[in-house]
């Protein structure tokens, strides 16, 4: 007789090498085949050595996955460590500190104020920013325009705009400082002594009285026949001063001003 032949039962899946065995064996499709013996050692050996590769595989695998989770923990820590780690803001050298000359309290003049303005008396000294010179200074609240005693008051033209030449008077000297100042506007101004009006240049000046310093406009007029050389005038007063009729003097020019009359340049 032939070789012996085995009936053996094997799954409904087959393995790719036992699928090619039943085409040529041309078995029919019971589940029940019929095997030479040495084919099924080969397949044995076949599936023992597709289940080692799978074994090996499957340990490659995770042997890499450990690896990525190992790099991503290490990453992740990184990022912690960076993060709870605290940088000192940089910090600036301490600026060295200077020594100032400390101001007594009449060095800096002085000049009372009411809700921001200054108050000022019927009388105060006028310094006049430019030569350098003070004057006493009448405060009217009746007076539209401020106003300085001028003399030979000339006007010329400069790079096409009116400008006027004058001289003011030193104080306590007979001596005159001349300015040249370009014309703000022209006014009138009527006088009771006078039958017609008299027009007046009007110039920008800067001035101090007390502590507080600012530029106002001043008409240019012969204030020879009155008392005081300058006019403050409601121009100046609004919103800046209050006036304290019981009082003259009310305030004191700083020391520098006050010792430096005439002697500006």
């Amino acid at each position: 007789m032939g070789s012996k032949m085995f009936r053996v039962a094997l799954p409904k899946a087959p393995l790719l090498a036992l699928a090619g065995i039943l085409m040529l064996s041309g078995c029919s499709a019971d589940r029940y085949f019929m095997v030479p013996k040495t084919d099924l050692e080969e397949l044995g050996t076949s599936i023992k050595t597709q289940r080692a590769t799978l074994v090996t595989m499957e340990d490659n695998a995770a042997v890499r996955h450990n690896q990525v989770m190992d790099l991503s923990r290490s990453s992740t820590q990184t990022i912690l460590d960076a993060i709870a780690t605290q940088v000192e803001k940089p910090e600036c050298p301490p600026v060295p500190v200077q020594k100032q000359c400390v101001a007594n309290e009449r060095s800096k003049g002085r000049a009372d104020r009411l809700k921001g303005k200054v108050v000022v008396g019927e009388v105060e000294n006028f310094y006049l920013a430019g030569p350098g010179l003070i004057y006493k200074a009448r405060i009217d609240s009746g007076a539209e325009t401020s106003s300085i005693h001028a003399e030979n008051i000339t006007r010329f033209e400069r790079d096409g705009s009116n400008w006027v030449r004058f001289d003011v008077v030193v104080p306590g000297t007979e001596r005159h400082v001349t300015l040249e100042k370009e014309i703000s506007r022209r006014v009138r101004v009527i006088q009771a002594s006078a039958d017609e009006a008299e027009r007046r240049v009007v110039v920008e000046l800067q001035f101090f009285i007390g502590d507080h310093q600012q530029v106002a406009e001043f008409t240019l007029a012969d204030r020879t026949n009155l008392t005081y050389e300058v006019l403050i005038g409601r121009n100046i007063l609004r919103d800046v001063m209050l006036i304290d009729v019981g009082k003259e003097y009310a305030t004191e020019l700083p020391e520098s001003l006050s010792t430096n009359n005439g002697n500006e340049s």
